[in-house]
């Protein structure tokens, strides 16, 4: 049991020094920051105060909740007669449908904003970013796996597998991996691959209120929030109102949310719009 309760991070840690080092082998944009490592410490000191937040929380409370709903059969799959294996797949499916959502509550909401901000504010888009979460956003997030559980009626199994591989797929989309692009075009179909993450990253509003999926793209294309065709060497990471280097160090990010903030898009720091040759379907090198 030890063995398997140690196995999903050993493949994360596996996963997210692979993809280090491939990233820095094949490039997808060039980077910016001029002190990287300073950079990668700052994103894995912010990864390690949102893992304590977040497992503390969940242990508290998303594992109280799970048994309790078991137990008594809350939510709405516990009700439904269909074969066991389809059940899954359901829930599968609605875990992640609500973490699309979620996603895009965390953008429109403005006291979510505030947490949320700080993940958006990094100036460069690798591995190290999908760790790099307000520990507030994390603990946050909380209350919508307890809606999860309690909403969906999700097996705990389920629910596992697919916290794992969303896991995996957050660190796989955010990297700064530069894919054969006649690879990512057909996958970019299925799930979220660096170039349609890179694109929700832009520090253009218009962009980043696209591509809101965390691991299952067919979100974004269910409701016309799919955006593929703009090229990456066009894209600048980062939110344009959060520029000023002094404020992207440790202390300023883990208090952002507590202070009064600056626009994150001030009035007249939108370009006018690219005029882009590509079908608006088609993924861009």
């Amino acid at each position: 049991m030890k063995r398997l309760h140690w196995a999903a991070p050993c493949v994360f840690g596996v996963v997210l020094a692979a993809l280090s080092v491939a990233e820095r082998r094949r490039p997808l944009r060039r980077r910016v920051e001029a002190r990287p490592l300073h950079r990668a410490a700052r994103n894995a000191t912010m990864g390690v105060t949102a893992l304590v937040a977040s497992a503390a929380v969940e242990w508290a409370i998303v594992r109280s909740a799970g048994a309790w709903a078991a137990r008594n059969r809350v939510g709405l799959l516990h009700h439904v007669r269909m074969p066991a294996r389809v059940k899954e797949v359901v829930g599968f499916l609605a875990l992640d449908y609500s973490i699309y959502l979620w996603h895009i509550v965390n953008h429109r909401v403005p006291g979510l904003w505030r947490f949320h901000l700080v993940h958006h504010v990094d100036r460069e888009l690798d591995v190290s970013t999908g760790v790099r979460f307000h520990f507030g956003e994390m603990a946050l997030t909380v209350a919508l796996r307890v809606a999860q559980i309690l909403g969906i009626g999700v097996d705990r199994q389920t629910l596992a597998l697919w916290q794992r591989l969303l896991t995996l797929s957050v660190v796989f989309h955010h990297s700064n991996l530069r894919l054969p692009i006649g690879l990512e075009r057909p996958l970019s179909r299925l799930i979220v691959t660096p170039r349609l993450h890179g694109v929700h990253h832009s520090e253009r509003k218009d962009e980043s209120g696209s591509n809101f999926a965390s691991l299952l793209s067919v979100w974004d294309v269910l409701h016309g929030t799919w955006r593929v065709n703009v090229p990456q060497r066009a894209i600048t990471i980062g939110v344009p109102g959060q520029r000023d280097p002094r404020e992207l160090t440790i202390g300023p990010l883990l208090t952002m949310p507590f202070r009064p903030q600056r626009p994150a898009w001030p009035d007249g720091d939108q370009p006018t719009p690219r005029l882009l040759p590509l079908p608006p379907t088609t993924l861009a090198e």
